[in-house]
């Protein structure tokens, strides 16, 4: 697209009334009453994730705590869920169709029709990871090989009793789980790398989980370095160890729809694991909006070509901008990942950081609770007409030594 044409497609998608208001014009938002988004979860009984600032604050502009693109949601599919509601006085269809075909298109252009069967829809990824682990075999878990990850595998797994292994133990686990790339750390093990930890990892018949999330933003050829293009190893694998690798992923981050909840699983088998799933899945989990945007985002390609050739270009102007102001920052993850997993080296310095974002309407995400990561924040890739307003935000930081 030309930079015009990129302008318009913007605005069209979401981010016109985000500009707007970091030019001053703010729209009122649920009154804050003191809260955080920390405080609007349970926090004995849910495990923390980012989204929630929003609800709670006196201004809003921009959503910097989760990964969802910086594109904004496509339009074409909004409006897809939006007629959908006119047939709300019907049950969703129990077969998933045509969403569940259309987004096995995306996954295997050449042969979606001998693999469709291995998939199915879910209520979000969460559904999914929680039916999984349900019918893993009972012992020991393990996460990944990295710091740290998305924990609603580990609130899971502590959920059905297995016992936490840490993820350097040299010890095998019955059940194992990659996030690849890894949320928050940003860190990526290429497919032969993820087939060589699986096979160091798991015990035979054991189950692994990867999920593979964020790996669509890798490039236009992403589906070389995923799991998705090794069918033929995971079927072999399953057939002579009686180990099942389900790949999972988690589509309200690239088409940014988290409030309508779109996950998938890719089973190794339709018989022994899909079928099994979904006589345990409750029916109708995926409501006929969510079926309908996934209908039409999985087939918009425009979108995505557009996602591919911004992001890693917002994403390394969101650096150099953090470093130039902040020199002793350390911005990681790789250059196609939806957001920056920073380290201010001061859990002070972190805590006032999300603190002054809020204040301005543009909360990142804190690497405390959760992760507990604490000189650690996560920003998301955004517009960078935006960014300004988030780093004046921050410029009180300059006075803490760095």
């Amino acid at each position: 697209m030309a930079p015009s044409e990129t302008k318009a497609f913007l605005q069209e998608e979401q981010h016109i009334d985000s500009v707007h208001q970091a030019n001053g014009v703010t729209k009122p938002v649920a009154a804050a009453g003191g809260r955080t988004g920390e405080q609007v979860w349970d926090t004995k009984t849910q495990q923390y994730h980012a989204g929630q600032d929003w609800t709670v604050l006196e201004k809003f502009i921009e959503d910097y705590s989760v990964t969802t693109n910086a594109l904004g949601t496509p339009w074409k599919a909004k409006e897809a869920a939006k007629r959908a509601i006119d047939r709300c006085d019907h049950y969703p269809p129990a077969n998933q169709e045509p969403g569940k075909s259309s987004l096995a298109k995306f996954i295997w252009p050449e042969a979606y029709q001998q693999y469709v069967g291995h998939l199915l829809l879910g209520n979000g990824a969460s559904e999914l990871i929680d039916l999984i682990t349900h019918l893993a075999p009972r012992g020991t878990w393990k996460p990944g090989p990295f710091p740290t990850q998305y924990k609603e595998y580990e609130r899971s797994a502590k959920n059905y009793n297995y016992k936490l292994l840490a993820p350097d133990s040299p010890e095998k686990a019955n059940i194992i789980c990659l996030v690849n790339p890894c949320n928050p750390t940003g860190d990526y093990l290429t497919i032969s790398e993820v087939k060589q930890w699986i096979e160091s990892n798991v015990l035979p018949g054991g189950f692994v989980l990867v999920d593979e999330s964020m790996q669509p933003w890798h490039s236009p050829d992403f589906r070389k370095d995923s799991l998705i293009s090794q069918r033929s190893y995971i079927e072999d694998l399953y057939k002579t160890t009686g180990i099942s690798v389900f790949v999972i992923h988690s589509w309200t981050k690239l088409w940014s729809c988290c409030g309508l909840r779109l996950g998938s699983v890719i089973c190794p088998t339709a018989e022994d694991h899909a079928q099994k799933l979904k006589s345990i899945q409750v029916p109708w989990s995926v409501n006929m909006s969510a079926l309908a945007f996934l209908d039409s985002a999985a087939n918009d390609m425009e979108y995505l070509e557009e996602t591919w050739k911004i992001t890693p270009l917002w994403r390394q102007h969101t650096v150099d901008k953090i470093k130039e102001m902040f020199p002793s920052w350390e911005c990681h993850g790789r250059d196609f990942t939806s957001w920056i997993w920073v380290d201010t080296n001061s859990a002070e310095v972190a805590k006032e950081a999300v603190r002054l974002s809020q204040s301005v309407g543009m909360p990142v995400r804190s690497g405390t609770p959760g992760y507990q990561h604490h000189t650690y924040i996560r920003v998301a890739v955004r517009n960078p007409d935006l960014l300004p307003t988030l780093l004046n935000a921050w410029k009180p930081l300059l006075n803490f030594n760095n």
